[in-house]
């Protein structure tokens, strides 16, 4: 071969190779727009439908049918502001607990919001209150939970399909894997925005963030909450969940505690379709350390809630409420002062490790 047929080739191979470079990088350009135009994404879990009616009550009021249409409200409201919305259900169906934890998780979403609502043999209890998954959990807390699982026993072969669950047993409970563990912070946080819109916005009484092992929440894997609504066996607020306006109030709560939540976590919109994470750190007090495995219990921990507790070797940390603001936390770490925990401290959790804040 002639050196000039040689240099020859050598352009020729250039161009060819800048091309594919400009193809490259054209295409990753593609590829980057795209996952900056993914929308958040919120799947919508209206429980109960079809020969599931909900919880029975005295009032014939179906539950199924309330919980549906303040999802669908929901979801319209998330839908204006550029959210993605997925729903289980969108109409009076029957629907397996696995199938709307697996809804959930092929879409890979960001929020599982499921809507309920609460029913007890005693009619004057009202109330709302807004549940995470965990396993330190009153008789109460696990009574609730006990209920909702028991859909299971409408479902065909559930014995196979849930593999020896029992929803009746509390071990089936505990011996659950912590699936949901990495995101419990997140859901306490919404959890917590969603109970506080209905107490200041809707007058709700307000029950609390709680704990307990529901079955969809357990294999869901992102940020979960289960919303017990109000009590349809209590009548006045039976009335009230029943009615059009409640269900559209209930939503845009819902909906005004969602956006509280991504702004806390520093979500940023940008022409309605894309987001970026701002702070990914997690502010706690860290209010005691022993060796000692105390339940997380407002009696162990001199009246604070919002209690959580990380074991490092053979020793237990334990922390008081969470916040994304740091001068959120700060408060909260005097209030721990003030309840006698004189050497609290304030500690950040990003990407599942603590790091230690100057404070």
């Amino acid at each position: 071969m002639s050196k000039i047929s040689s240099h020859l080739s050598y352009f020729n191979l250039t161009l060819t190779t800048k091309f594919i470079l400009i193809l490259f990088i054209f295409n990753g350009l593609l590829i980057n727009k795209a996952i900056a135009q993914e929308k958040f994404k919120i799947v919508i879990d209206a429980g109960h439908g079809g020969k599931d009616p909900g919880r029975p009550n005295p009032n014939g009021i179906l539950e199924k049918n309330i919980v549906l249409n303040i999802a669908l409200n929901l979801g319209r409201e998330l839908k204006k502001d550029g959210n993605q919305v997925i729903y289980t259900r969108d109409k009076d169906v029957f629907l397996k607990l696995r199938q709307r934890a697996k809804i959930a998780n092929e879409a890979d979403a960001d929020l599982f919001i499921s809507i309920h609502c609460n029913a007890f043999h005693d009619s004057r209890v009202y109330g709302s209150e807004t549940y995470v998954y965990g396993l330190h959990v009153s008789k109460a807390n696990f009574d609730v939970a006990l209920k909702e699982n028991e859909v299971i026993f409408l479902e065909d072969n559930f014995e196979k399909n849930y593999q020896g669950f029992d929803p009746n047993a509390p071990e089936s409970l505990i011996g659950l894997t912590l699936m949901q563990e990495e995101y419990l912070d997140q859901s306490i946080l919404l959890a917590s925005f969603i109970q506080d819109n209905f107490a200041s916005i809707l007058k709700l009484k307000n029950r609390g963030v709680k704990q307990s092992g529901f079955w969809v929440l357990h294999n869901t894997y992102m940020p979960s909450v289960l919303i017990e609504t109000g009590f349809i066996t209590n009548p006045k607020e039976g009335a009230y969940l029943n009615s059009s306006k409640a269900q559209k109030d209930i939503a845009n709560s819902i909906f005004n505690a969602v956006n509280k939540y991504k702004t806390a976590l520093g979500i940023i919109e940008k022409n309605d379709i894309s987001y970026t994470p701002k702070n990914d750190i997690i502010y706690k007090v860290q209010i005691a350390a022993s060796r000692r495995k105390l339940e997380l219990k407002s009696y162990n921990f001199k009246g604070l809630k919002e209690l959580s507790v990380k074991k490092e070797g053979r020793l237990y940390r334990y922390f008081y409420s969470l916040s994304y603001d740091y001068n959120e936390i700060l408060k909260k770490k005097k209030t721990a002062i003030a309840k006698g925990y004189k050497k609290s401290f304030i500690v950040g959790f990003k990407n599942g490790k603590i790091v230690n804040i100057n404070n």
